[in-house]
């Protein structure tokens, strides 16, 4: 005999789960905004390997030490984002053995277009929660984060996919 599900109430979430689908949900707002903006096939994945080349090049073995991926699925998530035009691969200028993976001008546009889709959530969030609210709740999380998240990745631009 098959039962109904309950509803779940998210006020009666553990304050983790209610953080991760929050988090989920405004991320899904800022992919829609960014695949708006002509970068359709990006996935909220391939943010994790952004993050590393938005400062500087990589290398396949560095990228794979700063996500903690074997060196097999770093290049493949270089692949991927080769074959879709956001990154390639150059010679490094101190050694052409080397190959340095770079963010085209596709790659650096999508940045930009989730940067400012970021901006705009933002405005959206102060027109439904205020600035006071908003920010409140910002810090609340900042101190939750320091206590018992590695914020010295986020620091570094090191986040790592969830294992």
């Amino acid at each position: 005999m098959a039962t109904k599900d309950r509803p779940v109430e998210p006020s009666q979430l553990d304050l983790g789960a209610l953080a991760l689908f929050t988090g989920y949900a405004l991320s899904d707002v800022v992919l829609a905004e960014v695949h708006a903006s002509g970068h359709t096939s990006l996935r909220f994945s391939h943010g994790f390997v952004f993050q590393h080349l938005i400062e500087s090049d990589r290398t396949i073995g560095e990228l794979s030490e700063r996500m903690e991926l074997s060196q097999q699925a770093a290049s493949k998530a270089v692949v991927e984002l080769e074959q879709l035009g956001y990154v390639e691969r150059a010679p490094d200028p101190n050694d052409g053995r080397v190959r340095r993976v770079r963010l085209t001008r596709a790659g650096r546009a999508a940045v930009e277009a989730s940067r400012a889709a970021q901006r705009r959530l933002a405005e959206r969030l102060v027109a439904v929660l205020g600035k006071r609210r908003l920010e409140a709740t910002r810090q609340t999380l900042s101190e939750v984060l320091e206590q018992f998240g590695n914020v010295g990745e986020i620091r570094a631009r090191r986040v790592r996919a969830p294992k």
